[in-house]
């Protein structure tokens, strides 16, 4: 390969031209150059893996650029453009394909080497084009959970990795969530829904399990905290055209009165922000439900039309199209997911040693739940490790 040629041709990327920024990359330039910077790059290939076709091919799969974006609103592409997407990924295709061998080093002594692997990037990215709506493009490929900031969205890079199959008891409500977020990546218009009920029942963990189970089918989370609800509609304008499917989750939900939050949040459930945005839906949890902190002297205040100030407060919850209710388990529930949790951590405990050790710390601890019965196993294993 004549490398000052192909050089040349790489300063060409138009809609990849953000390749151009990446480290590996710029010192690939730098190397056909002046040949004092091959270490350099292959400590940089070394350090993600120790093949450059592989880098290369993760950078053009994920790149988030104006024909992607283009292709995920589903606008029409212009015919230059297709040529230089085409031009483009061949000459990336060199590129990918590059050995250490192609570069002349002169000295005669051993240089270290890299990988390569045939990759075809012009089929690979018309398929990928075709998989937007599962796979995404930019940070949503690479990531699936997310957080907001004063700044946008950032990626939470080691999510919950609460599993479905490891959770017992709940069946009918985990159901209910799983069927409402089967229609959302369906296309089919799914509820916005609240998770309410007991402590330690485990309605974040459901949520949590669910994306973990259908993130590979497009499925994104985008997890708000209450004091951040301001913030959501700019990040729902965001995402709004996104290929990819959103769930916006906001935790242990409560307000106080005289909370603006409450009245924005009431405003974007009532559709004036999310209004036709069909990827997008808001699972909330809250141990009230009807989320407003309220005291008796509240309702005996001197307002003249109380009643409606009261049925304001309680109306948010009716703004969710499905409520599933989580109650703290009966004694029976309990021991099954005491027993679950101990076959998990491998726990070597007689049923009715189990049975008496995990009722005796549920009473220690605020009661039977499933929060409560992973702490006692957690508890016991460590114990019983000390004693092993």
């Amino acid at each position: 390969m004549d490398l000052k040629q192909f050089q040349c041709e790489l300063k060409t990327l138009v809609i990849f031209h953000r390749i151009l920024e990446d480290k590996t990359v710029q010192l690939v330039l730098k190397t056909i150059d002046d040949s004092q910077y091959y270490c350099q790059l292959c400590a940089s290939i070394y350090d993600q893996g120790a093949n450059l076709s592989d880098i290369i091919y993760k950078m053009v799969m994920n790149d988030e650029n104006i024909y992607v974006l283009k292709k995920a609103e589903n606008k029409s592409i212009p015919g230059v453009m297709e040529q230089s997407l085409k031009r483009e990924l061949n000459i990336l295709q060199k590129l990918c394909d590059l050995k250490s061998e192609e570069f002349s080093l002169g000295m005669n002594i051993e240089y270290p080497t890299w990988e390569n692997t045939s990759y075809d990037l012009v089929k690979d990215y018309e398929k990928r084009i075709i998989d937007l709506p599962k796979k995404g493009y930019g940070i949503f490929a690479k990531y699936y959970v997310f957080g907001i900031n004063s700044q946008g969205l950032f990626p939470i890079k080691h999510p919950d990795a609460q599993s479905l199959k490891d959770m017992t008891g709940y069946e009918q409500q985990r159901s209910l969530l799983i069927k409402n977020t089967l229609a959302l990546l369906q296309g089919m218009k799914a509820n916005n829904a609240l998770l309410y009920g007991d402590a330690g029942t485990g309605k974040s963990s459901t949520i949590k399990a669910v994306v973990n189970e259908y993130h590979d089918q497009g499925l994104r989370l985008i997890e708000v905290k209450k004091k951040q609800i301001a913030l959501l509609p700019s990040i729902i304008e965001t995402i709004s055209n996104n290929p990819l499917k959103f769930i916006i989750f906001i935790d242990d939900l409560s307000f106080s009165s005289n909370d603006d939050d409450y009245i924005a949040l009431k405003n974007i459930l009532e559709g004036s922000t999310t209004s036709n945005k069909n990827n997008i839906v808001i699972y909330a949890t809250s141990n009230r439900r009807h989320f407003m902190k309220e005291n008796f002297s509240d309702r005996a205040g001197d307002e003249l039309h109380r009643n409606d100030t009261i049925q304001e407060t309680m109306s948010l919850a009716a703004r969710f199209g499905l409520t599933i209710t989580f109650q703290k388990p009966g004694a029976n529930l309990y021991l099954d997911i005491v027993k679950q949790y101990a076959k998990e951590y491998g726990l070597e405990l007689s049923d009715d040693e189990l049975k008496v050790k995990a009722e005796a710390f549920a009473i220690r601890n605020n009661g039977r739940s499933a929060r409560t019965a992973k702490q006692f196993v957690e508890y016991e294993k460590i114990n019983q490790s000390i004693l092993d």
